[in-house]
């Protein structure tokens, strides 16, 4: 166990690098078909990996489940920078939100595994509010700075609201959420008065 862990600690070779990157891209696809209940088998093989290979990386499900949500939590929350230097503030914001409605639709099974009691997911609620209420914050000071929204709007109250919207990943439901979106967009510009083009 001792060396177990103190393998844990060192730097990842390339290979195993490229392996670990190829195992959360066939989890992340996997799981978004077949939920996180899927045979870990399907995901190495989809990997090209041995079971073996994906069993030293990652002992428990629960650690693949973890590693396969903090990456996509750090990839969307990463997004806000580069959708605000090629947008308006409140395009920005728009399609931001709406990439993290794709994020959480396709998180099949993912609350239920969140509240199973797995000490290996009690850090990512933390860890999720961590990453994109700061970029969210980004994205909304941008937009009131631009006058194009409110002052008051909340941040983790909009990831809250969006979050109660997304619990599917049919895609009729998408499309609903990203109505109820826009919905909420106007919302948040009308306080702050419309221009005579918009009456």
């Amino acid at each position: 166990m001792k060396s177990s862990k103190s393998e844990n600690k060192r730097p990842l070779r390339a290979d195993a690098v490229r392996n670990e990157d190829a195992v959360l891209q066939a989890a992340k696809e996997v799981f978004l078909t077949s939920g996180v209940n899927a045979p870990v088998r399907d995901i190495a093989a989809k990997a090209g990996v041995g079971i073996g290979t994906l069993y030293r990386r990652f002992p428990q499900r629960s650690d693949l489940v973890a590693s396969v949500f903090r990456r996509e939590v750090d990839e969307c929350a990463a997004e806000a920078a580069t959708l605000a230097a090629k947008n308006s503030p409140l395009q920005a914001l728009t399609l931001w939100l709406k990439r993290y409605i794709n994020f959480l639709a396709t998180k099949k099974g993912l609350a239920a595994a969140l509240h199973s009691g797995d000490p290996a997911f009690e850090a990512l609620p933390a860890y999720f509010r961590a990453h994109f209420e700061p970029a969210l914050i980004a994205l909304l000071s941008a937009a009131k700075e631009s006058g194009e929204i409110q002052r008051d709007a909340d941040p983790y109250d909009l990831l809250r609201a969006i979050g109660n919207l997304s619990v599917t990943n049919n895609e009729d439901d998408i499309q609903h959420t990203y109505r109820i979106l826009n919905l909420l967009i106007k919302g948040l510009r009308f306080e702050e008065g419309t221009s005579e083009t918009e009456k």
